[in-house]
């Protein structure tokens, strides 16, 4: 499986980190996250990515996930794209982290066309009464209750390494 890497303004990277471990119940094995502050030292932030993806990769290679291209934390990761590999994917959201850990026993190109996919398809816009369940009322303000996700909808497989604490 390939290992990923969030590398992202802080506190970005860890907040989206976490949420997998919120959907997945515990953290799958293999996913890092550097969070890039305001005052890090760009070369030292280098070094400890590098070190991440020794860490993190695995036999199909290493996923880089980061915010927005042109920025600190994209021109760190930009540094790793000449991993052999590793590729890099700026843009990240939670549509597209969650369809990289589904998809990470891929190959990696193939991981790659997944992510990118589920990043544009995971962003819609909403109309009023949309996204309610069948059967859950509507309250007079038009919110629904909230529903619970299977973490493995849309996924390739249903139950990823989970790392022990």
């Amino acid at each position: 499986m390939a290992g990923i890497l969030i590398i992202a303004h802080a506190p970005l990277a860890t907040a989206l980190r976490e949420c997998v471990a919120h959907v997945y119940g515990a953290l799958p094995a293999r996913i890092g996250a550097i969070d890039v502050l305001p005052d890090s030292d760009p070369v030292q932030v280098v070094a400890l990515a590098h070190t991440e993806i020794d860490r993190l990769r695995e036999e199909n290679g290493a996923l880089v996930l980061t915010d927005m291209y042109g920025a600190t934390p994209a021109n760190i990761a930009s540094r790793l794209a000449a991993i052999p590999d590793v590729r890099v994917l700026a843009g990240v959201n939670l549509p597209m982290l969650m369809r990289s850990v589904c998809y990470r026993a891929t190959p990696l190109d193939t991981l790659v066309d997944k992510a990118l996919a589920g990043a544009s398809k995971g962003i819609h816009a909403i109309a009023p009464g949309e996204c309610v369940p069948p059967g859950m009322p509507v309250t007079a303000a038009g919110a629904a209750a909230p529903a619970v996700a299977s973490p493995a909808a849309g996924c390739a497989s249903s139950s990823p390494s989970v790392a022990k604490p």
